[in-house]
């Protein structure tokens, strides 16, 4: 007798992923799967290593597109490996790009709260202050292609 096929459910509890998930990547090509004649999908322990390799690519911040290239490159080692390094060259570029943007935003937001504070501490009880930010906000000049001159 053949062992039980496991459900999608337990599938989806065993890999950390959802149900509508497991069903995309099929969808998109990046799983196989066989189905019973009832029309059940089939998953045996090759299926699941695959979805587990997915989740763990996607944590890497891997799209699907490069998630199915890292798929197909599994099985060449020594080619895969050259490749996969270029890939994550390009992620950890990509997120140190990322991260200076955020670094900036952060100075321009901690910048704007400080202009929000000084502002309501300078300002006398009950009277009306207008919030300096959205001055600033107000002040910013259209580009010379939007003015007529």
């Amino acid at each position: 007798m053949p062992p039980r096929a496991n459900t999608i459910g337990e599938v989806a509890a065993a890999t950390g992923l959802t149900i509508d998930a497991i069903r995309f990547y099929e969808k998109q090509g990046l799983l196989k799967l066989n189905r019973t004649a009832a029309g059940y999908r089939v998953f045996g322990p090759e299926q699941i290593r695959t979805l587990i390799f997915i989740r763990k690519a996607q944590q890497l911040g891997f799209s699907l597109a490069e998630i199915r290239e890292l798929l197909v490159l599994q099985d060449d080692r020594l080619q895969g490996c050259t490749h996969v390094q270029e890939l994550l060259e390009h992620k950890l570029a990509a997120v140190r790009s990322k991260l200076e943007q955020l670094r900036a935003l952060e100075r321009a937001l901690a910048s704007a709260l400080r202009k929000c504070k000084s502002g309501l501490v300078s300002c006398p009880p009950h009277q009306v202050q207008r919030c300096p930010v959205l001055e600033e906000l107000n002040r910013t000049v259209p580009p010379r292609s939007l003015t007529h001159d």
